[in-house]
């Protein structure tokens, strides 16, 4: 990793940062605050609240607009990813839509990068220009396409980084400055599959980070969530627009994220590890058209990817040789991996994507996005990393 990148999270900021000195009854382990409202002492102690002098910043008024188990894991992710505040939404899709109302207005032009989740791009295509809110499509990491996009009404571009399902890393520094060259043009990038331990975007000049904490944050499959972070007066708008849309994380599932996130920087240097070792073994199988994996030379961002990222994290895509049912074929012949959408968990995940996340389209359609039938997404977890390289060239056996 070069000297020039961004720090990432350890372990030691996973568990320990964002966290309170002192918790109720000296308990070491955060709690769950079950609670629709809330009561105060008298009603001078309302106005106080009313007129923004409580001293307490965590006081609130109804469970809409605040809760402490929530607090507790917007505070911890703001602290990983170097930010100076961060607001919690029910799902990542909670997060990237309210994010992309909050800064938006009819009128208004967004840029948004091609290879990205199919959600974010029907949101910005088929939802926004119902507001008329325009938009341009460019291809993923092109900076030069980029350039040409913006307009004199662009108010925001949107990327992940890396992408998914092909992990493209777009010059994340560059992005930045481009944009905000512009003149009033902000950038929000979605850094689900890179997490703070890869990368920090901030600390290379975006906007606002979101983060699906579906994914590596919780890492255990079994909650959904989403985040923002970024600084205080843009996340602010965006708290504020939380209490109207509605869309509050439940504090069971803040409770389980926080729980995940404590392993998070463990997690993800053996996902590193695991996704690269299955990257070089489908390089070199005859069976394998061509795999997407950012630290592999082979890639188109591997220089971009060196700079920016401190592991190529736990995805790898690859289109296998024979077409639609031949990748088909290998899917239902691994073993570790089990057939199931998302990514980011303890379980390797493995999927075709022209079946799962685009089945209603056809060939024609697909190759209109880019996508080849024969592509199959693996998203590698915590089990040995010889047991999961084995059980994937396994399947491309005869």
């Amino acid at each position: 990793m070069s000297s020039k990148a961004p720090r990432s999270a350890n372990s030691t900021a996973a568990v320990h940062g964002g966290a309170p000195e002192k918790r109720p009854h000296h308990a070491l382990s955060h709690g769950i605050a079950q609670t629709a409202t809330y009561t105060f002492e008298d009603t001078a102690a309302l106005e106080r609240y009313m007129r923004g002098e409580d001293p307490d910043p965590h006081r609130e008024e109804y469970g809409r607009y605040g809760n402490p188990t929530v607090h507790e894991l917007e505070s911890r992710l703001g602290a990983l990813e170097g930010a100076e505040d961060c607001v919690a939404f029910s799902s990542g899709m909670a997060a990237t839509t309210s994010a992309i109302l909050t800064l938006l207005k009819t009128g208004d032009h967004v840029v948004l990068f091609r290879d990205c989740y199919r959600r974010t791009r029907q949101f910005v295509t088929g939802i926004l220009p119902r507001f008329g809110i325009e938009h341009t499509v460019v291809p993923s990491a092109d900076l030069e396409a980029l350039q040409r996009a913006l307009k004199p009404n662009t108010r925001l571009v949107i990327s992940e980084a890396p992408t998914n399902p092909f992990l493209y890393c777009v010059d994340l520094e560059k992005l930045a400055r481009i944009s905000h060259d512009h003149g009033r043009v902000r950038v929000l990038v979605d850094s689900t599959l890179a997490t703070p331990c890869n990368t920090r975007p901030l600390e290379l000049g975006v906007d606002l980070v979101v983060h699906s904490a579906t994914k590596y944050l919780s890492g255990h499959n079994d909650v959904l969530g989403g985040l923002v972070a970024g600084p205080s007066h843009l996340v602010g708008l965006l708290r504020d627009s939380r209490g109207v849309f509605g869309s509050v994380l439940d504090p069971h599932a803040a409770s389980l994220i926080i729980r995940g996130m404590k392993s998070l920087a463990l997690r993800i240097e053996r996902q590193n590890a695991t996704a690269l070792a299955v990257a070089k073994a489908l390089e070199g199988h005859p069976r394998v058209k061509r795999v997407f994996y950012p630290m592999l030379e082979s890639h188109p961002s591997y220089a971009v990817a060196r700079e920016q990222l401190r592991g190529g994290g736990g995805m790898v895509s690859f289109i296998v040789d024979g077409g639609r049912e031949q990748a088909s074929r290998v899917v239902d012949r691994c073993n570790i991996a089990s057939i199931a959408a998302s990514f980011g968990g303890l379980e390797t995940l493995i999927e075709q994507p022209a079946i799962m996340s685009f089945f209603e389209l056809t060939d024609e359609q697909l190759k209109a996005i880019e996508i080849d039938p024969a592509l199959v997404r693996l998203s590698v977890g915590i089990e040995d990393t010889d047991d999961v390289v084995r059980d994937v060239v396994d399947a491309l056996s005869d």
